[in-house]
Protein backbone atom coordinates (compact mmCIF):
# COMPACT_ATOMS: atom_id res chain seq x y z
CA UNK A 1 0.00 0.00 0.00
CA UNK A 2 3.28 2.46 0.93
CA UNK A 3 2.41 5.70 -0.83
CA UNK A 4 -1.10 4.84 -1.89
CA UNK A 5 -1.94 6.60 1.71
CA UNK A 6 -0.50 9.78 0.59
CA UNK A 7 -2.03 10.55 -2.53
CA UNK A 8 -4.93 11.95 -2.38
CA UNK A 9 -7.52 12.82 -5.20
CA UNK A 10 -9.50 16.58 -4.97
CA UNK A 11 -12.48 15.66 -2.84
CA UNK A 12 -10.18 13.28 -0.28
CA UNK A 13 -8.22 16.20 0.01
CA UNK A 14 -10.54 18.55 0.60
CA UNK A 15 -11.89 16.32 3.37
CA UNK A 16 -8.81 15.56 4.87
CA UNK A 17 -8.45 19.01 5.87
CA UNK A 18 -11.52 19.13 7.64
CA UNK A 19 -10.29 16.37 9.52
CA UNK A 20 -6.80 17.61 9.92
CA UNK A 21 -8.21 20.97 10.91
CA UNK A 22 -10.95 19.70 13.64
CA UNK A 23 -9.29 16.13 14.88
CA UNK A 24 -10.27 14.24 17.17
CA UNK A 25 -14.02 14.79 15.73
CA UNK A 26 -17.40 12.85 16.37
CA UNK A 27 -18.15 11.31 13.28
CA UNK A 28 -22.11 13.21 13.00
CA UNK A 29 -20.23 16.37 13.40
CA UNK A 30 -17.89 16.00 10.62
CA UNK A 31 -20.92 14.92 8.84
CA UNK A 32 -22.22 18.65 9.70
CA UNK A 33 -18.95 20.30 8.65
CA UNK A 34 -18.95 18.17 5.69
CA UNK A 35 -22.51 19.69 4.74
CA UNK A 36 -21.38 23.07 5.67
CA UNK A 37 -18.73 23.07 3.48
CA UNK A 38 -18.69 20.52 0.91
CA UNK A 39 -22.58 20.16 0.45
CA UNK A 40 -21.86 16.36 1.30
CA UNK A 41 -25.02 14.52 2.52
CA UNK A 42 -24.23 12.08 5.36
CA UNK A 43 -24.08 9.26 3.79
CA UNK A 44 -21.35 10.56 1.08
CA UNK A 45 -18.94 11.71 4.27
CA UNK A 46 -19.59 8.10 6.07
CA UNK A 47 -18.74 6.24 2.95
CA UNK A 48 -14.90 8.75 2.63
CA UNK A 49 -14.25 7.58 6.18
CA UNK A 50 -14.39 4.12 5.33
CA UNK A 51 -12.81 4.49 1.97
CA UNK A 52 -9.96 6.49 3.74
CA UNK A 53 -9.96 4.45 6.58
CA UNK A 54 -9.94 0.69 4.41
CA UNK A 55 -6.63 3.01 3.01
CA UNK A 56 -4.96 3.68 6.40
CA UNK A 57 -5.53 7.44 5.88
CA UNK A 58 -7.59 7.82 9.18
CA UNK A 59 -9.13 5.94 11.74
CA UNK A 60 -12.82 5.96 13.07
CA UNK A 61 -12.98 4.22 16.29
CA UNK A 62 -15.99 4.85 19.11
CA UNK A 63 -17.57 7.47 16.62
CA UNK A 64 -14.29 9.96 16.92
CA UNK A 65 -12.13 10.22 13.69
CA UNK A 66 -8.52 10.90 13.66
CA UNK A 67 -5.94 11.41 10.60
CA UNK A 68 -3.01 8.25 10.55
CA UNK A 69 -1.45 10.39 8.20
CA UNK A 70 -0.44 13.62 8.80
CA UNK A 71 -0.87 16.93 7.18
CA UNK A 72 3.07 17.27 6.00
CA UNK A 73 3.59 13.85 4.85
CA UNK A 74 0.64 14.05 2.56
CA UNK A 75 2.06 17.45 0.85
CA UNK A 76 5.72 15.97 0.76
CA UNK A 77 4.03 13.47 -1.13
CA UNK A 78 2.33 15.90 -3.57
CA UNK A 79 5.81 17.91 -3.62
CA UNK A 80 7.82 14.74 -4.48
CA UNK A 81 5.57 13.47 -6.95
CA UNK A 82 4.53 17.14 -9.01
CA UNK A 83 8.93 17.62 -9.08
CA UNK A 84 9.26 14.02 -10.58
CA UNK A 85 6.30 14.34 -13.25
CA UNK A 86 6.71 17.99 -14.11
CA UNK A 87 10.32 18.82 -13.85
CA UNK A 88 12.27 15.43 -13.63
CA UNK A 89 13.37 15.81 -10.35
CA UNK A 90 15.10 19.13 -10.70
CA UNK A 91 14.03 21.41 -8.19
CA UNK A 92 16.26 24.45 -9.84
CA UNK A 93 13.48 23.91 -12.75
CA UNK A 94 10.48 24.05 -9.97
CA UNK A 95 12.07 27.22 -8.56
CA UNK A 96 12.55 28.59 -11.71
CA UNK A 97 9.09 28.18 -13.37
CA UNK A 98 7.67 29.00 -9.82
CA UNK A 99 9.69 32.16 -9.54
CA UNK A 100 8.16 33.03 -13.05
CA UNK A 101 4.75 32.64 -12.26
CA UNK A 102 5.09 34.21 -8.99
CA UNK A 103 5.41 37.93 -7.86
CA UNK A 104 7.17 37.98 -4.75
CA UNK A 105 7.53 40.72 -1.88
CA UNK A 106 10.79 41.20 -0.07
CA UNK A 107 9.44 39.47 3.13
CA UNK A 108 8.84 36.64 1.01
CA UNK A 109 12.15 36.39 -0.61
CA UNK A 110 14.22 36.86 2.71
CA UNK A 111 12.20 33.68 3.95
CA UNK A 112 12.97 31.78 0.91
CA UNK A 113 16.81 33.09 1.48
CA UNK A 114 16.53 31.84 4.77
CA UNK A 115 15.51 28.92 4.20
CA UNK A 116 17.79 27.96 1.02
CA UNK A 117 20.83 29.13 4.05
CA UNK A 118 19.49 27.29 6.57
CA UNK A 119 19.25 24.19 4.12
CA UNK A 120 22.64 24.34 3.18
CA UNK A 121 24.19 24.30 6.58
Amino acid sequence: MGEEKYKLFDAEHKFMDIVWNHEPINSTELCKICNEKLGWKKSTTYTMIRKLSDRGVLENKDATVRALVKREEVQQYEIEALLEKAFDNSIPAFVAAFLDAQTLTEEEIREIKKMIEEASK
